[in-house]
């Protein structure tokens, strides 16, 4: 290798930056975003070369064109990249720049690139995720339009079950003439998108075939088969994580630590994580928080009872959270069935 290579990817464009290694010449350009843009500026360089890359929205195309280019992409972590650059300043050109600093020290922090055909089946689950908040957020609009007139349907566990929504349609007729009108709009596109979510669920189970490691993930408690499939798909190789405590890092259910001193506060969870993962963890936990009181001699649902007891609903869900994502670490680094701790 004879340069050193750093994409500052925005929107439209990329700031590059090539570092000489031997007489440490550096030289900027700016390259406007249009199919193979990226092999242009690449052709010549010196096959194998590492071309580093903030792992911003639009990485995807960038990986492949470096790729085809015949250079090997390092796919850089943003926030950690800003730590450890130190800069009061921000420019195209200091970010540039101080990537390739980072690689010529090799302390560059990277995150792992998962395949190209991964990439692609990875949409289909986060699709579901994305319309799964929007029912959600319909639901919510049409309860909140009961509400304001007193009419909330509380006679029912699930409010928007068969018998649930025969009654439901009732009330709405109650409702002042606009109001009930705009209301019954929202139901409609609710039962279109109720729709649109069984048929994504269909192309996961046709699409995505069902592998040892979803298999295994099964085994752990909350963890059905569209958790599983999210699950094993953000993973990736389990390999990649040293420990535990990392996959858990990784999937945002580890607290925000301050220590000073003798003093210790633990805060939030992190916000810089895979928030597709912290989501099938917490909708795991959830479902381990519903079920409990049919299964009260588990480990998760006596975990959460105690922590609900001393600190509330809230905490008990991350702690529950946690389990789940280091259990998940061990059954698929062993390649073995989940095992109750209390058993």
């Amino acid at each position: 290798m004879k340069e050193y290579i750093t994409l500052d990817a925005h929107k439209r464009y990329s700031f590059a930056a090539r570092e000489e290694i031997e007489g440490g010449k550096i030289r900027h350009r700016r390259i406007d975003h249009e199919p193979g843009c990226i092999v242009r500026f690449l052709a010549g360089v010196e096959a194998g070369t590492q071309v580093a890359v903030e792992a911003t929205g639009n990485w995807y195309w960038i990986v492949d064109e470096i790729e085809a280019a015949g250079c090997a992409p390092a796919l850089v972590h943003p926030r950690k990249a800003k730590v450890m650059l130190g800069c009061i300043n921000k420019t195209d050109k200091l970010d540039a720049d101080g990537m390739n600093r980072l690689q010529r020290v090799g302390t560059l922090p990277t995150v792992w690139i998962a395949p190209g055909h991964i990439r692609d089946l990875r949409e289909l689950p986060r699709t579901r995720m994305f319309l799964t908040s929007v029912r959600t957020a319909l639901k919510n609009r049409v309860l909140a339009n009961l509400n304001k007139y007193g009419l909330a349907a509380c006679a029912y566990s699930d409010p928007f079950g068969k018998a649930a929504l025969v009654e439901m349609r009732r009330k709405i007729a109650l409702l002042p003439p606009q109001t009930a009108a705009t209301t019954f709009e929202l139901l409609d596109e609710l039962e279109g998108l109720t729709k649109r979510i069984g048929i994504q669920e269909k192309r996961i189970a046709q699409l995505v075939l069902e592998s040892p490691e979803m298999i295994l993930l099964r085994t752990i408690p909350g963890i059905g088969m569209i958790l599983a499939v999210v699950i094993a798909l953000e993973i990736g190789v389990i390999g990649r994580f040293p420990s535990a405590g990392h996959l858990a890092s990784y999937a945002g259910t580890t607290p925000r630590v301050k220590s000073s001193g003798d003093k210790t506060r633990y805060g939030r969870l992190r916000p810089d994580v895979n928030r597709y993962l912290k989501w099938a963890f917490m909708e795991a936990a959830n479902c381990v928080c519903i079920q409990r009181k049919k299964r009260p001699h588990c480990h998760v649902s006596q975990l959460y009872e105690r922590i609900a007891e001393r600190k509330g609903h809230a905490k008990a869900i991350g702690a529950v959270a946690r389990h789940l994502a280091e259990a998940t670490f061990h059954v698929l680094s062993r390649n073995q069935h989940y095992k109750d701790p209390g058993c």
